[in-house]
């Protein structure tokens, strides 16, 4: 008998979600379970390619006997779990968790976000006026006063300004809601660089590179990893950033397309994006087995000479 035929079958979970019985794999989490029969459950913080780290609390459920809600995204299922996805408890807490953070950021490129509010019916000024975007090409103007902490001091999140060392990618820390997927990618999720981590504590949190130095300086290689999985636009191309101050951007006019970088023999994949003929971006699809979402810094940047129409003929 082979080794393989002698291991046991490996057993399932049986739960309950919604009045409806299931059963998953061992392991597979509640997100999994709610997701294998079609239960919409919004998450922030959380990507198939990335560990959960359990931080927005979008994602939370009801748990028969639990007396909080618990994360779907990271709480593995138990044989015999009774969970409810929609309960007038678990709006709530989804509604605020929304609320607070539009009136404190700007989601206004966040269209995940965007869906989840209108759903949940968030409505976010009752925390305050809205998260204002900085203007195009502003740099060092402190944002609105609603972008300061209760006791008066400067929100260091929202209050950095708009950070542009680099030919690459822009900082906009208005839009971050520090979910923690750039940390992620740039750390043992992908990259294993480190070059970007959590700075500072409570209303001092913000994500920030060491010593807070500038990237150029920092041990960022531009891999652009961190833009990949950011949800709200914080990390942005320069090339779309550009364009987006312009007012040139316009996604309803792009499209996209699949191809393999040429650069290695590697073999990830590649989606082209074009507006106009002209390549704006580019990303990798996430269900990919070699890339999962993510590149190198030549898979990500360095398509600008495919638009160089003044290459010497060799």
């Amino acid at each position: 008998m082979s080794v393989a035929a002698a291991r046991p079958a490996a057993e399932g979970v049986t739960l309950e979600i919604d009045g409806t019985e299931l059963t998953v794999p061992r392991g597979a989490t509640i997100l999994d379970a709610c997701r294998s029969m079609g239960v919409d459950t919004p998450t922030l913080c959380y990507l198939e390619n990335l560990t959960p780290v359990n931080v927005c609390r979008v994602c939370v459920v009801e748990l028969e006997g639990s007396r909080v809600l618990v994360p779907a995204c990271s709480r593995a299922c138990e044989p015999g779990m009774k969970i409810r996805t929609d309960s007038e408890r678990v709006r709530l807490s989804r509604r605020l968790v929304l609320e607070f953070l539009a009136s404190s950021v700007d989601v206004s490129l966040a269209s995940e976000m965007q869906r989840s509010m209108i759903r949940y019916q968030a409505q976010p000024e009752r925390f305050g006026s809205a998260a204002a975007p900085h203007a195009a090409g502003e740099r060092d103007r402190a944002t609105p006063g609603h972008h300061h902490a209760p006791n008066g001091e400067r929100h260091q999140t929202v209050e950095q300004p708009v950070k542009v060392d680099n030919e690459l990618y822009v900082r906009d820390y208005s839009k971050c809601i520090l979910c923690y997927k750039c940390v992620e990618a740039c750390g043992s999720d992908a990259q294993n660089t480190f070059a970007i981590a959590v700075a500072g504590r409570g209303f001092d949190a913000r994500i920030s590179t060491e010593y807070a130095v500038p990237l150029p300086d920092s041990a960022c290689v531009y891999c652009g990893n961190c833009i990949g999985v950011c949800p709200t636009g914080a990390l942005m191309f320069k090339s779309e950033r550009d364009m987006r101050d312009e007012g040139t951007w316009d996604e309803s006019r792009q499209t996209k397309a699949d191809t393999i970088c040429g650069y290695c023999g590697v073999g990830c994949t590649l989606t082209v994006h074009a507006q106009d003929g002209e390549i704006v971006k580019v990303s990798s699809p996430m269900d990919h087995s070699v890339t999962r979402g993510h590149l190198c810094v030549k898979g990500r940047f360095g398509w600008q000479f495919v638009g160089r129409r003044d290459r010497e003929e060799v």
